[in-house]
């Protein structure tokens, strides 16, 4: 086979590469990845990620990635970070950019440009407690997609397509995920909690 070279950013030749690997030994492919949150204060929370699990090993970020999540002041928090629905919308974002991007290079299609606007419609009611009726997440989010590039509209469509078909977070966001919440800790001080 050819060699492809970069398309896009990305070394086609190493991504087809991952793929037949993954092809002879599908444990390959299982990731698990994690993140550790800490409230801070009112509606400011911080998440660290540091380590996640996938290609049968353990693996370190070059360095840890903090996040720090908030509440503006309409919303009685002090805009120390953007708040998790709208860390969302960019986790949605990102997700179906990615994708977007290494279909294209896969399919030898040179993308000079990306952007994406996203949009989610919330009503605080349901976060409340005030309305059964309302849903407490969004009850809808909207995706536009602008992309600069020679392919042909019809490409572009399939790539926009592949995105959402392939996204680990479209899929997140659009099938039901099953969580599993449990309390480790019901009773101690914040030392102990800290520690």
């Amino acid at each position: 086979m050819a060699k492809k070279g970069i398309i896009n950013g990305l070394d086609v030749d190493r991504f087809y590469e991952m793929v037949d690997a993954i092809t002879e030994k599908p444990e390959i492919a299982k990731f698990t990845f994690r993140a550790k949150n800490q409230w801070i204060k009112g509606g400011h929370n911080r998440t660290t990620i540091d380590e996640f699990y996938g290609a049968c090993e353990t693996h370190k970020h070059r360095k840890p990635f903090v996040l720090d999540k908030d509440e503006p002041p309409v919303l009685l928090g002090e805009d120390q970070g953007a708040n998790p629905v709208e860390y969302l919308l960019a986790a949605l974002a990102g997700c179906l950019t990615s994708t977007l991007i290494y279909h294209a290079a896969a399919k030898g299609i040179a993308i000079e440009a990306v952007e994406s606007t996203l949009e989610g419609d919330l009503d605080g009611r349901g976060f409340l407690g005030l309305s059964e009726d309302v849903r407490n997440g969004y009850e809808g989010i909207k995706v536009k997609f602008f992309i600069k590039s020679d392919a042909s509209e019809e490409q572009l469509k399939e790539l926009v397509e592949l995105a959402q078909k392939r996204s680990p977070v479209f899929d997140i966001v659009t099938n039901r995920t099953p969580v599993s919440v449990q309390l480790e800790t019901s009773v101690g001080t914040a030392r102990d909690i800290a520690a």
